[in-house]
């Protein structure tokens, strides 16, 4: 009987500390600072975390997990802290992730609990913890009281350790959402230089790709030209970016060089700039994660464009709130008539992307 109740409590607090560790681990995928990053615009920033609070609270709460990971394999308070604690926090997750299921209306989307290396959605979470939280109650039930001189600085000393590994492995950054990445130096210049650099474009902060380099002769006969009649002129706000952005019509796309979606996309709005000379100006937005990929990238998309590249968490906000990589917009005088993003109903279609340039301002929807 004591050797299957061992047995029982041993695998329970196997299976408890492999979902923990694996949860934090999976929160620093594929880099640490990416996908903390992430993390905290998709996960917290939606929940009212302020950009100031969000990499503080992200980095404790995976130090946390991953202690508690660790923690549950000890036997220093376990019963009297370790698993109350760890009952404690998947309820939390739990009522946070029903209730962002009800307010949404549905179970779509990834829930965050293993960052982008395993998609969750809610209700798998929930249920997932459900059952973690029944695997904690029987193993509280199966193991005997402490021991009465159970060290409490180890499990301080373990849970210490986690959270400033945590902040060693992805420094918190000083950065505003307006920051921009020159690629000839890789370093960081604030909105009021680039403000102050237009309309003069600089060569300290312009891309070093001056135009696209597919050629304007094109041996291909010309679609027939777009009606003259234009939307009336409105600031895009991507004016610091590309000071010519709001006039005529443009391709806006927003890239992470080593995405395989994004190089697919690029890749396909290339083989339709070719084909058409009258194809809207691409300009493109990349994330500053793998900029050493960009001349790759643009090698398999078969053409290289005008780009900028901006920081981790200034990109995620400008891509906009529950937007996701590749990100293809459709603008005509500064006016968006387009929004494709993400890999699910939303990506970008060049079927529909060709049929939709092609249209006379008057047949346009915003």
């Amino acid at each position: 009987m004591g050797n299957t109740k061992s047995f029982l409590s041993w695998g329970i607090r196997i299976i408890i500390s492999f979902l923990f560790i694996i949860s934090a681990v999976a929160k620093m995928y594929p880099s640490p600072y990416f996908a903390i990053s992430t993390f905290e615009v998709k996960q917290l920033y939606p929940l009212g975390f302020s950009e100031i609070i969000a990499p503080w609270f992200s980095r404790i709460l995976i130090g946390i997990e991953l202690a508690l990971g660790i923690l549950i394999l000890q036997n220093n308070f376990l019963k009297k802290i370790i698993i109350p604690i760890t009952i404690l926090l998947l309820a939390v997750f739990i009522g946070h992730l029903s209730y962002v299921t009800f307010a949404s209306g549905g179970n779509s989307g990834n829930c965050g609990c293993f960052g982008e290396l395993i998609p969750m959605t809610p209700i798998e979470a929930i249920v997932k913890n459900i059952i973690a939280v029944g695997l904690l109650l029987g193993l509280y039930k199966l193991l005997d009281r402490d021991k009465l001189y159970s060290k409490f600085w180890i499990v301080a000393l373990i849970t210490l350790a986690t959270i400033v590994s945590i902040f060693l492995l992805a420094p918190i950054k000083k950065v505003t959402s307006d920051y921009i990445v020159t690629p000839e130096t890789n370093t960081v210049i604030d909105s009021a230089t680039v403000e102050n650099s237009i309309p003069v474009i600089s060569d300290s902060v312009v891309t070093s790709v001056k135009v696209d380099s597919i050629k304007k002769e094109i041996s291909i006969k010309k679609e027939e030209v777009i009606s003259t009649t234009e939307p009336a002129k409105v600031k895009s706000g991507y004016a610091k970016l590309f000071p010519k952005i709001d006039s005529g019509r443009k391709t806006l796309c927003f890239f992470v060089p080593g995405c395989d979606h994004c190089r697919t996309a690029a890749k396909e709005l290339t083989e339709l700039k070719q084909k058409n000379a009258n194809f809207p100006e691409i300009l493109v937005i990349f994330m500053n994660e793998e900029a050493d990929l960009i001349p790759a990238f643009f090698k398999e998309a078969g053409a290289e464009y005008p780009y900028k590249i901006i920081e981790i968490i200034p990109f995620w906000n400008i891509l906009g709130t529950g937007k996701d990589t590749p990100g293809v917009k459709y603008l005509w005088n500064g006016n968006t008539y387009k929004y494709y993003n993400g890999i699910a109903d939303n990506k970008f279609n060049p079927v529909d992307y060709q049929e939709l340039i092609n249209k006379p301002f008057s047949e346009l929807k915003k």
